[in-house]
């Protein structure tokens, strides 16, 4: 058997289910490969190893006793530090809110618990999470494993790395802009980014709610290392709670048959322009999907370019309005420059503007469902550009438009609210590729199935031992 921490969630909580290994075992496997691997890269945080220790053993305490086991018993999992762990501080990347500790979990950490899985670190985050690269001014700077001259993207940055070097099985993280899809791409791990309503989000510590653009854009979901474990977690953390109004009762469909829907091909979404190994990668994962049967029509989705303004309209204007002062107070230079980079190319709104836009995202919304009803999934590039280089994101407004735009397939799906699971497609010169799969709302199924066919066809890319 390969060493404990090279194994995936659902290997690892099979092992352990049939008592092959205990799950101290697991955590101590975790806790030994944080300790040799994350002073190089900081991924992790904050190593809760007495906690998880300790939990694992009352884990293994109801198994011997022959208690009913969760889905995930006894898996290791890292959360992000804007995410609420009870006891442990929410600090959403910044020194004033090192002490911020939640009373209670968030939902979804509170409902993977619920499934056996033991909480074991947290994971690095930008400053407010409002960045595609990793550099938190309370805990530092995440390194990519695979290119210390590279980001490993953000926000959601530390989870991927963690997971990509075996620290941890399982990671949650957020995505308002392709926080869990981004990362997943530039360290080469897998994340499913759910439907809007899915799942459920809340937290104790923020100190007023958020604006309604993220209120309706961000969601909260996992990252690993194969889609099964996916699987595994969506079905483990889709379950109701009140803190939430937000969250829809959708039931989760299996989509079990080989697929012989088509499937729309967008190469070069919105005609902007893509990487040739980027665009490699994505049409490496068509042949795949077409020799599995699968109808692969190149065609373009309605509007990209449209909806990444709309995105930019309403995430910019209301982030200036409600949380631009805070984020000079407490962020770092960096944070705060890369966003006021984009301030000449994303003009500042008036009320009549956001409520036309608000009303035009119902159109376009609208355009997008008729297209899923011809096309149940699309298959694109994540960022159509190869992870960019270290400090890109604050050197200049024309460098932060083009990154910008490089994300217009990303932000579009968060403008609309959509479920999209991202897979590994290869390595390309050192570097790995990715794809995302697009679906209908609460068509999650249906995205992790396709995104498994090319995986089983192409391989998982990590875990990896850092340079």
């Amino acid at each position: 058997m390969s060493e404990l921490w090279e194994l995936n969630a659902a290997t690892l909580a099979k092992v352990i289910r049939d008592g092959r290994v205990s799950a101290r075992d697991a955590a101590t496997a975790c806790i030994g490969r944080i300790e040799a691997v994350n002073t190089k890269l900081t991924a992790v945080t904050v190593t809760y190893g007495e906690e998880a220790l300790a939990a694992a053993s009352a884990a293994d305490e109801r198994q011997a006793a022959g208690e009913v086991l969760g889905p995930l018993h006894g898996v290791p999992f890292g959360i992000k530090e804007n995410i609420d762990v009870q006891g442990w501080p929410t600090t959403d990347g910044v020194p004033a809110f090192a002490e911020s500790v939640p009373p209670r979990d968030a939902p979804i950490v509170e409902q993977l618990k619920a499934a056996g899985a033991i909480p074991i670190a947290a994971t690095n985050m930008p400053d407010f999470a409002l960045r595609w690269h990793t550099e938190s001014s309370l805990r530092g700077t995440t390194l990519n494993p695979w290119s210390h001259e590279r980001t490993p993207g953000g926000s959601s940055g530390g989870a991927a790395v963690a997971l990509a070097t075996g620290m941890v099985p399982l990671a949650l993280g957020n995505d308002l802009g392709g926080s869990l899809r981004v990362p997943a791409q530039y360290c080469g791990v897998v994340s499913l980014r759910p439907s809007h309503g899915r799942v459920a989000r809340a937290s104790a510590t923020m100190p007023g709610e958020f604006p309604l653009c993220f209120q309706l854009m961000y969601v909260e979901g996992p990252m690993a290392r194969s889609v099964a474990d996916l699987e595994l977690v969506l079905a483990a953390v889709s379950n109701a709670d009140p803190r939430d109004p937000w969250w829809v009762p959708a039931p989760i469909e299996h989509a079990r048959k080989p697929a012989r829907h088509p499937i729309a091909l967008t190469v070069n979404p919105g005609g902007m322009g893509v990487d040739p190994q980027v665009a490699a990668g994505v049409k490496k994962a068509a042949h795949v999907l077409a020799d599995a049967g699968y109808e692969i029509e190149e065609v373009e989705p309605p509007d990209v370019a449209e909806a990444m303004r709309m995105w930019q309209c309403l995430l910019w204007n209301e982030s200036r309005s409600m949380l631009l002062e805070s984020i000079r107070e407490f962020g770092t230079p960096n944070a705060v420059r890369s966003l006021e980079l984009c301030d000449p190319f994303i003009p500042v709104a008036d009320k009549d503007e956001l409520i036309r836009t608000y009303a035009e995202r119902q159109r376009l919304f609208r355009d997008w469902l008729a297209f899923l009803e011809r096309y149940p999934l699309i298959l694109g590039p994540v960022a159509t550009e190869r992870p960019f280089a270290v400090g890109d994101d604050v050197l200049s407004t024309e460098r932060s438009q083009r990154l910008l735009d490089s994300m217009r397939l990303v932000v579009t799906v968060n403008l609309l609210g959509l479920p999209v699971s991202v897979v590994p497609t290869g390595i390309a010169e050192g570097l790995p590729q990715a794809v995302q799969l697009i679906g209908a709302p609460f068509a999650e199924a249906r995205c992790m199935q396709a995104a498994a066919v090319i995986e089983n066809a192409l391989g998982p890319l990590t875990p990896i031992t850092p340079q």
